[in-house]
């Protein structure tokens, strides 16, 4: 695998990350900083992006050292919803599409 990690959107206590792999949008990760100093996090794996589901735990101790340096998934301060799914678009509040996937 050959990630690089994309920041999309950033709030005092989360932030949205795009992984690209190979040069496609691999996953899209929702990180969330709790109060009591854990991560929540979110993975959604893209349909077509190139992570395998035996990579999966690869992909998630990557994930943890490179973009979570204070968390660590073996302390238990740290863990991962994995879903896997197809990007349909962005949608506007008048739910009409901004972008659309390919």
């Amino acid at each position: 695998m050959t990630l690089l990690w994309q920041r999309s959107l950033r709030t005092p206590n989360s932030e949205r990350f795009i992984a690209n792999n190979s040069g496609r949008e691999a996953a899209v990760i929702d990180l969330h900083y709790l109060g009591d100093g854990t991560v929540a996090g979110t993975v959604i794996l893209l349909e077509g992006g190139g992570i395998a589901p035996e990579q999966i735990p690869e992909f998630l101790q990557r994930l943890d050292d490179e973009l979570l340096p204070g968390v660590d998934l073996g302390s238990g301060n740290l863990q991962f919803s994995v879903v896997q799914g197809r990007f349909l678009g962005n949608f506007q509040a008048d739910g009409a599409p901004s972008e659309t996937a390919d």
